[in-house]
Formats: C-alpha cells, sequence, structure tokens
C-alpha cells in the first residue's frame, strides 16, 4: 500500500493543476465566485513547484484542458446541432480545440520553470525560507507566473484573429479588483488577480514576516480596488433617456427557413410596438433573416416613419448585400429621425467566414452554417449615428476585444452590443458573454445595450452592473434610463495612443 501511495503522489502536481483550471471556471459566469479563482490561481502555482520545464509544459497543459474543457465545452452544441456534425465529430473537433487553447497555459509553465532554473535562486531568497524545506524563491508566485500568464494571455487575445475568452481579470467583475478596470482594462485586471493568487500562495506556504507581507499585500490590493470603484472617471452629458432592449427568441434552426420569415418579422414589430415610448429600441444581431435592401421598402421604410412618429430610434442588426460584388455583411442599421449603417469587422472563423477557403472547402460543405460567409466590414471606427447620438457598437463577438471597442471612445455617448447567442443553447456561454460585455462597459465608463436573440439581453450601467434584463429563452424586452456620457478612463486614453 505504502508503494501504491508512493506512486500515486508523484501524480498529484498534475492532478492539482487540473483540478485547479477547472475551479477557476467557478469564478466566471453564471458563478461568479471571484476568490475562488484567486485560490485556483494559487492551486495552479503550487503544481508548478519544483518542475523541470518539460514537466511544468505538461502541468500548465493540464490547468488549460481543466479551464477550457469545463469553461468552453458548449462549442460542441453549435457543431452538433446546428453545424450539421454527428455527435462524435463534434465531441472530437470540441476536444481538438480544447487541447489547442490549453497549449497557451502549457506554455505559461514551461516558461517559468525555464526562466526559474536559468536564475541564480540563492541571490534571490528571502530569509528565513519562505517554504519549509523548499528552496524560498518568491521571483515565480509574484512575478514569473503572473507576468507569463497575461503575456500568453494577450497573445491569445489577436494570435489567429484572437479568441481572448476566459481571460482570468473576467473573474474579477464583481470582487474589490474590478476597481482597476478603468485604469488598465482587462489585461491590468488578470496581471493583478495573477498576482494575487501568488500571494494567496505565499501565505499559504512562507512562515513568519514574510507570510504576514503576503496577507497585506492582499489587503492593499483589494482596499486600492474598492476605493477606485468610487472615482467617476466618466461625466454625463444631455438629458437621460428611456431606452429597450427586444429580444424575440426565435429558435436558431427556425431563424433562417423562409416559411418563418413572416414569424420573426411580426414578433419584432410587436415587441416594438410594446416599447413605444422608449427613445430608443435595439433589435438583436440579423434580427431580420433577409437583405437590408429587400426589407427596406416594404419594412424598413414605414417602419422609420412611425418610429419617428413615435419620437423613437430604432436600431436593428440585418444582413447587407452589395449587389454588385455580390459580398454580403452583417451590418447593423439606426433608423428613426435618421439612417446609418455600420458592418462587422472582426468575424467569427469558421462561423462568419472560413479561413484558407480555397483549401478547407470540404470542411464548409460538411458544417453547412447559413450565412457563413461574410465579408469584413471596412468601417474605420465602430461608430453609429442614432439620431442625435453617437454611438460605440460592435456586433456579438467584437464585444470581446477590449481594443476595438474602445476605438469609439472619446465620441460614442454609450455602447450598443447585438448578438446571437442561440448557437450556445442552454449553456455557461450567453451568461459569461454578457459578463464581458459588462466589462466593457466598466473599462469605457458607458452605458451599454445590448440586445441578443434569446439571451441575455441586458441594459448595463457604466460600472458594469446590469440595471435590467431579460433571461434566456424568454420574449420579452427590457427598459431603463440611460444616461449618455463623455470623458475618457484611463485605459480608453490608453488605447487611444496605441490605436
Amino acid at each position: 500500500m505504502s508503494l501504491f501511495l508512493q506512486q500515486l503522489r508523484r501524480f498529484l502536481p498534475e492532478a492539482l493543476a487540473l483540478a485547479s483550471g477547472a475551479l477557476m471556471v467557478l469564478g466566471f459566469a453564471p458563478f461568479g465566485w471571484f476568490a475562488v479563482a484567486v485560490l485556483a490561481f494559487a492551486g495552479f502555482n503550487q503544481s508548478l513547484i519544483d518542475a523541470s520545464p518539460r514537466a511544468g509544459f505538461w502541468r500548465g497543459w493540464l490547468f488549460g484542458i481543466g479551464l477550457f474543457g469545463v469553461g468552453v465545452f458548449w462549442i460542441r452544441i453549435s457543431l452538433n446541432q446546428f453545424g450539421n456534425l454527428d455527435a462524435w465529430l463534434a465531441y472530437l473537433l470540441t476536444a481538438l480545440f480544447i487541447a489547442l487553447m490549453a497549449l497557451y497555459s502549457g506554455v505559461v509553465g514551461w516558461l517559468v520553470r525555464r526562466l526559474s532554473f536559468n536564475l541564480p535562486l540563492q541571490n534571490l531568497s528571502l530569509h528565513p525560507p519562505l517554504q519549509k524545506g523548499g528552496r524560498g524563491d518568491f521571483i515565480a508566485p509574484l512575478l514569473l507566473l503572473p507576468g507569463s500568464y497575461v503575456l500568453l494571455e494577450w497573445i491569445r487575445g489577436w494570435l489567429f484573429t484572437g479568441f481572448p475568452w476566459l481571460n482570468l481579470g473576467y473573474t474579477q467583475l464583481d470582487g474589490p479588483l474590478a476597481g482597476y478596470a478603468p485604469i488598465g482594462g482587462i489585461y491590468s485586471v488578470s496581471l493583478l488577480t495573477a498576482f494575487t493568487g501568488g500571494l494567496l500562495w505565499g501565505v499559504l506556504n512562507w512562515i513568519g514576516r514574510q507570510r504576514l507581507i503576503a496577507a497585506s499585500g492582499i489587503g492593499a490590493l483589494l482596499l486600492g480596488g474598492l476605493g477606485l470603484q468610487h472615482i467617476e472617471w466618466t461625466q454625463a452629458i444631455g438629458a437621460p433617456f428611456r431606452a429597450s432592449v427586444v429580444q424575440a427568441n426565435i429558435p436558431q434552426e427556425l431563424k433562417w427557413t423562409p416559411e418563418a420569415e413572416e414569424q420573426i418579422v411580426q414578433a419584432y414589430l410587436e415587441l416594438t410596438r410594446e416599447h413605444f415610448g422608449s427613445a430608443l429600441i435595439v433589435w438583436p444581431e440579423t434580427a431580420l433573416p433577409a437583405f437590408l435592401h429587400d426589407i427596406r421598402a416594404p419594412l424598413l421604410t414605414p417602419l422609420a416613419a412611425r418610429a419617428q412618429s413615435e419620437g423613437a430610434e430604432i436600431v436593428l442588426g440585418v444582413p447587407v448585400l452589395n449587389t454588385e460584388t455580390g459580398q454580403y455583411y452583417n451590418g447593423l442599421v439606426s433608423i428613426g429621425s435618421g439612417e446609418d449603417l455600420y458592418t462587422k469587422r472582426h468575424l467569427v472563423p469558421f462561423g462568419e467566414f472560413m479561413p484558407l477557403h480555397d483549401w478547407l472547402t470540404p470542411l464548409i460543405d460538411l458544417f453547412e452554417i447559413p450565412m457563413a460567409d461574410f465579408s469584413r466590414g471596412d468601417s474605420a471606427r465602430p461608430l453609429l449615428k442614432v439620431g442625435a447620438w453617437q454611438v460605440g457598437v460592435s456586433i456579438c463577438y467584437e464585444d470581446v476585444f477590449a481594443n476595438e471597442v474602445a476605438q469609439a471612445l472619446p465620441e460614442a455617448q454609450f455602447l450598443i452590443n447585438v448578438s446571437n447567442d442561440a448557437w450556445f443553447g442552454d449553456s455557461f456561454a450567453p451568461h459569461q458573454h454578457l459578463q464581458m460585455a459588462r466589462f466593457r462597459a466598466l473599462e469605457t465608463g458607458r452605458f451599454l445595450l445590448r440586445a441578443t436573440n434569446t439571451g441575455i439581453s441586458a441594459i448595463i450601467d457604466e460600472r458594469g452592473r446590469v440595471i435590467a434584463d431579460v433571461p434566456t429563452f424568454v420574449r420579452g424586452g427590457a427598459t431603463a434610463t440611460v444616461q449618455p456620457r463623455q470623458g475618457a478612463t484611463p485605459f480608453v486614453r490608453v488605447m487611444r495612443w496605441l490605436n
């Protein structure tokens, strides 16, 4: 039995890494247990202690398997139910994607241990030893691991068009560290969360004065974040107004069928009539399953006239076809007192366009996803003129790219995001997506109106708080008072300089 236990103990670091990644998912929506995410990162740090660079890569990869395996396993739903793939193939492709995403944290583990092996630890140790029986290195948990993790998180956010989902900082949206978001954005909060995880590891492993310093550091970071939450980074401008987001809850399997088109149109017209009285009404992404030029005369022109008579503006998602080139775009149009158009710039690979199109034609035919060959919009900035307002807009996946949303600032007086998370069914995905939209509002100091096909539609204030919402798979609308704002948070100022 003792031999068996010895063999089992050999794999405890690997099991800890895997469990820490899975546990971290509890920090994201719909759970939002921000303290658990810090604990999970401390567990990841513990799993890397005394590992070789090769073992560090393996344990980092297992951490990623736990994180993405639990956190984005919902990808299989879109592949199986709406991508026309057999269940076994959908699961296989999802597993492959998870394994690839886990490589980022694998590189983190390798990098931390490689750099640790090259450091003169005897000169970096604090005395007395910080870890009983260990080498007393404080560089890895407080500098190398946080820095490497956020560096690879940033690379994941743009490499191969980017997948910035499950960034560590989102776990802190409802915690004290969120106070730092308007200063440095999502990656600064990720870095501080990882650093706090390193300090927590120190509290659990160090002794004497060093343990007290680590605990004091955690307290200082949390108190600092709480204090920053009381700062007004932007200022109100103009009169507040009443706004509504509507959600028709159209099943994804019906959305693009010709026989459902009239039913869909009537559903949105009915919801709109119910919410006249609001100065702004927002419909979801591709709310109408027809091209803009086909519905302009029979639908949009009379709807715009009615909206103007009601003193309302309407913003709705609709596909846009260039009849000369044959290219089509994922568009967002405003109607009422005037008309303006934005076309989506950051497309979703395999969902809205197929990378390496000529090589992957058989895969395109296999997926059979409707409207899966959009062209990229050429708008210089994500701004839309809505009545008298300048609005920062994003369509679906675009709102997960903080730098792109910030390009609309400081001109944008508030933000609009339209989406269709019906692709992912009843899963974590709609909750996680809403969490990221809330973070964009907090980073920019702007209200954000979010309309989705099946939920979660919401109106979010400038502090990232949901003030009205429509739950998933419910037909209805949400209404709240929106205050236009001006000015720029420190994060927006930095993004303006970088962009």
